[in-house]
């Protein structure tokens, strides 16, 4: 298949995909499409495959590059030695960060659906939103994130923690975010091909590792309150 023909085969599963995005991967070792006499990129089905499993492995799991080679190189050795490898794309296991998805927000909801879907009222929707911890997007619509987001807030009130002592863990986000933007930024505005993309691996490894270092670093001090 031609980089064309296999954009339009992943598209319907990964519609942010592009011939940009691919070319990275490859740039990365991720994926080794033959050349033709002609010199254009040759993709097979396990091309294919292998470029699924990458960015499923980004999507659903917010994997970065070096893990996601690290498990091709594990199913690569398999296959050499003679055994199938694993090939569902749920093998992907993540050694950073829990599964997250940071780039892929997705989905319509109301303000209805999400008190529906959370089970919290009104008022405390309208309390997170004054204080800073969700926002709706355009039209006034929540997306998933937003879901699991009061989920967590209400499973907190019920400790006794309201909404404005929340604010704290909102400040602490902004913080890390800011960070993150300020490495990556100058990297995204660069010029070349992959660039963004370049810029958008960094964000996912150092975003995915500070998760794991604010879950270390909470559960520390939880220890050093509980002594």
């Amino acid at each position: 298949m031609s980089i064309g023909a296999v954009l339009a085969v992943l598209r319907d599963e990964f519609p942010d995909v592009t011939i940009s995005k691919i070319r990275f991967l490859e740039a990365e070792g991720l994926v080794t499409p033959d050349r033709a006499p002609s010199g254009y990129r040759r993709f097979s089905d396990g091309d294919c495959e292998r470029l699924r499993f990458v960015l499923t492995a980004q999507r659903d799991r917010y994997l970065p590059l070096k893990v996601i080679r690290e498990q091709l190189d594990e199913i690569d050795a398999e296959a050499a030695g003679g055994g199938s490898g694993p090939r569902l794309l749920s093998s992907a296991r993540s050694a950073v960060a829990p599964a997250t998805d940071f780039s892929s927000r997705g989905g319509r909801v109301d303000r209805e659906t999400l008190i529906e879907r959370t089970g919290v009222d009104s008022a405390f929707i309208s309390e997170l939103v004054r204080n800073g911890l969700l926002s709706a997007g355009p039209g006034g619509f929540f997306d998933e994130d937003a879901v699991r987001l009061v989920e967590a807030a209400a499973a907190l009130a019920n400790f006794g923690l309201e909404s404005r002592h929340l604010r704290a863990f909102k400040i602490s986000a902004d913080r890390e975010a800011g960070l993150v933007a300020q490495i990556a930024g100058p990297i995204a505005k660069g010029k070349g091909t992959g660039a963004r993309d370049r810029a958008e691996e960094l964000i996912r490894e150092m975003a995915a590792l500070s998760v794991t270092l604010h879950t270390q670093l909470v559960k520390a001090a939880v220890r050093g309150a509980l002594d």
